[in-house]
């Protein structure tokens, strides 16, 4: 039982840590790069629906993105998303393809792209805290209910404390990256 609850825990970490990249990825550097759009979502039809799954993405220089939508009718509603997305993004339409260029970053917007970024890794180190603390109740309890002794239960919980670190430490190095990306020149 509590191998299992470890790696349970273990997952939704990991998993805690896959969103944090995602996160910092949709988070511009000033280069172009369709995974800043990765959160962009367009009403399609009635119903909220990713980007990705409307259109192919293409970078044919360092600040342009290209966005061809698989169906032409959704131009507008696109345009309309990016246009109101936290990305900053200015779209225009010529009718076929959507064109955003990415302008070149200031030192002031570097700044405030890295306390978003900051933000977003701290989001992501409760969600892992929150985790070690649910699976440190199911240790607790296992132990409290004698379905595993109090040797194996204070074995389990350092054990969940090492794999806590370990995701918080990857949390970190992720943002540590993502910060001297941003305020690079």
């Amino acid at each position: 039982m509590i191998e299992e609850t470890l790696l349970e825990a273990g997952d939704k970490m990991d998993k805690a840590v896959e969103v944090a990249k995602e996160d910092f990825a949709s988070i511009r550097t000033g280069r172009a790069t369709p995974g800043l759009y990765n959160r962009v979502l367009v009403e399609y039809y009635g119903s909220p629906t990713p980007l990705q799954q409307l259109a192919s993405f293409a970078v044919p220089d360092a600040r342009t993105i290209l966005i061809t939508p698989f169906d032409k009718t959704a131009l507008r509603d696109i345009e309309r998303a990016l246009s109101d997305s936290e990305v900053g993004a200015n779209p225009s339409n010529d009718g076929n393809v959507i064109r955003i260029t990415i302008p070149e970053l200031t030192q002031e917007r570097r700044k405030e792209y890295v306390k978003i970024v900051k933000s977003k890794g701290e989001d992501a180190k409760i969600s892992i805290r929150n985790i070690r603390r649910k699976a440190k109740e199911t240790l607790d309890k296992l132990v409290k209910d004698g379905d595993a002794g109090e040797d194996e239960g204070s074995r389990g919980e350092k054990e969940l404390d090492a794999m806590t670190k370990a995701h918080v430490d990857g949390i970190d190095e992720l943002l540590k990256r993502k910060e001297a990306e941003l305020l690079e020149v």
